[in-house]
């Protein structure tokens, strides 16, 4: 079943390799017998994703992307291996929407004249202060 991204981009099955591992924490018995964590790793030069999107997610600064071009997530909060899965692929899928989303520009600001005014008076007003402090000589 294809995973959708957005009305008009899809990523198929075989793009997203997901491996049952064994989950941390506590558990007890359980959590030494089952696999039930999810570790999801998605290549994303090789995905079909278009290159813009391609080319955002590279660009990010994210711990979860390798310096070869790799998505790798690990979801291990629920017990079941099921629902895990679909975790990992609904964070996958979060990454991808917040990555194609277009940043607004920064325009550069300068401060007022009043701003710049209460500056250099405060800066008057401390030197003052450390003077007054100063031991005084004849």
């Amino acid at each position: 079943m294809p995973i959708r991204i957005n009305s008009s981009t899809t990523l198929g099955d075989h793009e997203i390799e997901l491996t049952p591992i064994r989950a941390q924490g506590a558990g007890g018995q359980n959590v030494n017998k089952v696999s039930s964590a999810i570790h999801l790793r998605f290549n994303i030069n090789n995905s079909s994703l278009p290159k813009l999107y391609k080319e955002r997610l590279l660009s990010l600064r994210d711990h979860r992307l390798t310096r070869d071009g790799h998505i790798i997530i690990k979801a291990q909060n629920h017990r079941s291996q099921e629902l895990n899965r679909e975790e990992a692929i609904q964070r996958l899928v979060h990454l991808i929407r917040q990555a194609i989303i277009p940043r607004k520009k920064r325009k550069p600001t300068r401060p007022s004249s009043a701003a710049r005014k209460r500056r250099v008076d405060n800066k008057t007003r401390r030197a003052r202060l450390k003077n007054l402090r100063k031991k005084v000589t004849e």
